[in-house]
């Protein structure tokens, strides 16, 4: 909500695949939930943040201002945020998941809220996951997708054959699924050879299929082989082309789509622009940075995560302050964090839980760096 090798992909703002059928976006180390905040130093995880659901992973549901590690093992290589959980792939390919479990969100065959990761069955080929708010997806290496958690929608794909799923379910039996992005409830794909499927609500276009309704299967979205990331919001969703260029839509009451207008139910580009390089949608906001090393958000500007100093939605991308340095590895949502070349993190916005990391909950209108641990 935040994207191949055993060293695993989640979707977030990653850097374009390249060719089409190129792995999946570069690792994302930093994930935001609705009130909290992980992030990976050298294999290692840190959560900080809302906690009422157990969802930094520490054994408890105190709410943390400052990172706190999450056990003891340095092999984390992914970590996905969704509204009040957490799931991470390690490097040997075994896929965990924490926090709260109301609909079986975290694979492990309960509902059972955990307060520190279990491992999802016992497979080690994972390769990237995305945690939505009821519901997550993954992949494997062999280029299978499943996904499990609530399935009101149809969200999981399986044609809405049951309502809940506490354990992953395979997503038909194509094996050339390249990444996956886990919504509200839906759900979008992009499979090796650059096309785009989405299934699940479509209630305000999310889908991008043309259509309102909703889809139990996966579905394609228009005919193009040059989609490179995928990115599903809380009722939108944002793309990028292997051509540079930025497509967003579904909702846009906040200006979500980048632009001005109604929902839209087709892909629709945001701007004449051809430099994207990654883009991470979450709730109302996106945030997505330029191959000139730029960062731009747009969106719900309601706790200040557009960085421009205002609480005033936008309809087009913003930038964020004047730096060159920001990276493609960050994440979108009420609050926004994101990684700069020389390896600093910084977050803004809401800061209700103390999800920004800096020891308060005052909320910020400008970047923040967030002291980590060495």
């Amino acid at each position: 909500m935040t994207v191949i090798t055993a060293a695993m992909t989640v979707i977030g703002i990653g850097a374009v695949a390249g060719p089409a059928a190129a792995a999946a976006p570069a690792p994302s180390t930093v994930s935001t939930g609705y009130s909290h905040t992980c992030t990976i130093r050298t294999g290692a995880l840190w959560c900080w943040g809302g906690n009422y659901s157990g969802q930094l992973g520490d054994g408890t549901t105190t709410n943390r201002t400052a990172p706190v590690r999450v056990g003891t093992a340095s092999s984390w290589a992914a970590v996905d945020g969704g509204t009040s959980y957490n799931c991470g792939v390690r490097t040997d390919g075994t896929l965990w998941c924490w926090g709260s479990n109301t609909r079986g969100q975290l694979g492990d065959g309960t509902t059972s809220r955990r307060t520190a990761p279990v491992q999802v069955g016992t497979a080690t080929t994972w390769a990237s996951v995305s945690a939505g708010d009821s519901h997550t997806c993954a992949t494997r290496t062999d280029g299978t997708l499943w996904c499990w958690g609530f399935n009101r929608f149809g969200q999981l794909g399986d044609g809405a054959a049951v309502y809940t799923a506490t354990t992953p379910l395979q997503v038909g039996t194509a094996t050339t699924w390249a990444s996956v992005t886990a919504g509200y409830a839906h759900t979008c794909a992009t499979r090796t050879d650059g096309s785009l499927w989405c299934w699940g609500d479509s209630s305000t276009g999310q889908l991008g299929t043309g259509a309102l309704g909703y889809k139990t299967v996966p579905t394609q979205v228009g005919t193009a082989t040059t989609w490179s990331e995928v990115t599903a919001g809380y009722l939108f969703t944002c793309a990028t082309r292997t051509d540079g260029t930025l497509w967003c839509w579904g909702e846009n009451g906040y200006g979500q789509l980048g632009a001005t207008g109604a929902y839209q139910v087709a892909p629709a580009q945001v701007g004449s622009v051809a430099t994207w390089t990654g883009v991470d949608a979450s709730f109302d906001t996106a945030c997505a940075t330029r191959t000139d090393g730029s960062l731009w958000c747009w969106g719900n500007n309601a706790s200040g995560q557009l960085a421009d100093g205002t609480t005033t939605h936008r309809y087009a991308p913003t930038r964020i302050g004047t730096a060159t340095t920001w990276t493609p590895n960050g994440a979108a949502g009420y609050h926004v964090c994101s990684y700069r070349t020389d390896a600093t993190l910084w977050c803004w916005g809401n800061n209700d839980n103390a999800q920004l990391g800096d020891g308060t909950t005052t909320r910020r209108t400008a970047p923040q760096q967030v002291t980590l641990p060495a």
